[in-house]
């Protein structure tokens, strides 16, 4: 497992390998993710500001409790809902990067290919296709962020909690994301697909979460979008060699 997390990890440490090969169109990824990180960063920052009021109008069955139970309960209420909120905007930006750049990530992930295997393996799905996949993500990181919220209210042990089953829903999240043009260009069927992803969770998850540790990062989110689109395309490779080594390698009866 430890191994598989590492192997994943370095997947997207190959993505950033990948500016040195091929630092124009690269370079292009920075544009579309600048755009949407500003706006979300924006959002963030204007509920984090106005999240004091809000949570004060929310709760007035409060206002008659002890002074330190209101403001420990009002609080955690506070740091709950930032918290799914931020998963909700990792989950986002990568989507709607994803839709407004995706003549440029079409460009990043046709660059992978070709130095791989000298043409890309099919064609990469529509842009239609690739809007239903970032709008299927967003409800699933909508759900995840609800259940990460959930889970902050756990006495004692509930922030440390939610802030780790954060990370797992959200980096399981980035990874299909950012894999599913690479996988969608090779035709491979939905339950193949499933199959796929359970053979390869582990490194899947391990690429997903240091993407994510990458986001968190001062403007670390615009730097490795390019970067996690190339290293998504080599952990899908590598996802569908691992799948079809054994199969070859099997005599003909």
């Amino acid at each position: 497992m430890l191994h598989d997390l590492a192997d994943g990890a370095r997947m997207l440490g190959r993505g950033f390998a990948f500016w040195r090969r091929d630092p124009g169109v690269m370079l292009l990824g920075l544009v579309p993710a600048a755009i949407v990180f500003a706006g979300l960063a924006w959002g963030l920052v204007a509920l984090g500001v106005g999240l004091p009021g809000i949570v004060d109008w929310a709760t007035p069955f409060a206002d008659a409790w002890v002074e330190f139970w209101r403001i420990a309960f009002r609080t955690l209420v506070a740091v709950v809902v930032f918290a799914g909120a931020a998963v909700l905007a990792f989950v986002t930006f990568t989507a709607l990067t994803l839709i407004v750049g995706d003549p440029f990530y079409e460009r990043i992930w046709i660059a992978v290919e070709t130095d791989a295997d000298g043409s890309p393996p099919g064609e990469a799905p529509g842009f239609w296709s690739g809007v239903r996949g970032s709008v299927v993500l967003v409800l699933q990181g909508l759900l995840s962020a609800v259940l990460v919220g959930i889970v902050g209210f756990v006495p004692v042990v509930g922030a440390v909690a939610a802030a780790i089953l954060g990370a797992v829903l959200t980096g399981r999240l980035l990874a299909r994301e950012l894999t599913a043009r690479a996988l969608d260009a090779r035709g491979i069927a939905p339950e193949a697909r499933r199959a796929l992803l359970r053979a390869n969770r582990w490194r899947f998850l391990g690429f997903g979460v240091a993407t994510q540790l990458c986001f968190l990062v001062p403007f670390g989110a615009i730097a490795t979008m390019p970067a996690a689109v190339a290293g998504a395309t080599l952990l899908a490779r590598s996802a569908v060699d691992r799948v079809d080594a054994p199969r070859e390698a099997r005599p003909e009866s």
